[in-house]
């Protein structure tokens, strides 16, 4: 086995994302109750209690709601960056000395048999960042959560096997949509989401031969459906002559669980 993994759950209501190597077992963002969350590994066919720690991108409810349960239950180490634990620790429960851990912007850390590090995004959060996984020459990006892809997120992220990238909201629909004005500007503006068309950009800039799966991720309930997404950054794509297969995520129900090969 080299890396596998889940996109547990995706999108504005809650995130989680799982990887694992022959060593490690390691799940990104908890932003579901402890329930959800035991559910989606029972239908990956996973046992959380194998988990070896959990990552945490940003403090927003959608990716910390059940961290601090999932982490008491399972006694598991948390990494975040220390302005996102200010941010957190009111939220999150209590938790022992042995669970809290740092792990710094653009850093990267080697957990047994899995070298991870990370990136800043700009998101309006304390202090957003997304991971890159890799192992046995192998490279799994996480990239949502962000107002614009910049020239430094695309060269971390470039070259990688497989995707999880944003593409939130359809431009349109979001501007004739029920959001009142300053939430619109928002999530349009530089620290709010990437757009279908967007993430199609930015993944021409970014994918080479070796990438085989795109997973399109955090796609907003109101403002976006499935079909126009993946139609929407396949044009762009294709437009630019890439034709490569694009994976659906969902808030409420796991992808498979994918082997990277």
């Amino acid at each position: 086995m080299t890396l596998r993994f889940s996109v547990l759950a995706s999108g504005s209501t809650g995130n989680a994302f799982y990887i694992e190597s022959e060593k490690e077992k390691i799940l990104v963002d908890a932003g579901l109750s402890g329930k959800q969350i035991d559910r989606l590994f029972q239908e990956i066919n996973v046992d959380p209690s194998k988990l070896t720690g959990i990552l945490v991108t940003h403090e927003h409810s959608d990716h910390i709601k059940g961290l601090g349960i999932v982490a008491r239950k399972y006694n598991l180490p948390i990494y975040a960056n220390e302005k996102t634990w200010k941010a957190m620790e009111g939220s999150i429960g209590k938790l022992t000395t042995d669970q809290k851990f740092h792990f710094g912007m653009e850093e990267v850390k080697t957990f047994g048999d899995m070298d991870i590090e990370s990136f800043g995004v700009s998101h309006d959060a304390a202090e957003p960042m997304f991971y890159t996984f890799h192992h046995d020459n192998k490279k799994v990006a996480l990239v949502t959560d962000l107002g614009y892809v910049s020239e430094r997120i695309k060269k971390t992220v470039e070259d990688a096997d497989a995707y999880i990238f944003e593409a939130n909201h359809d431009v349109s629909m979001l501007r004739m949509g029920r959001y009142p004005w300053n939430v619109k500007r928002r999530i349009l503006g530089d620290s709010g989401h990437v757009s279908n068309e967007d993430c199609g950009l930015a993944l021409t800039d970014i994918i080479s031969n070796r990438t085989k799966r795109i997973y399109l991720a955090h796609l907003s309930l109101d403002n976006n459906m499935k079909d126009l997404a993946r139609m929407s950054v396949e044009s762009v794509l294709q437009e630019r002559g890439i034709n490569i297969d694009l994976y659906d995520t969902d808030p409420k129900s796991p992808t498979s669980l994918y082997e990277v090969v």
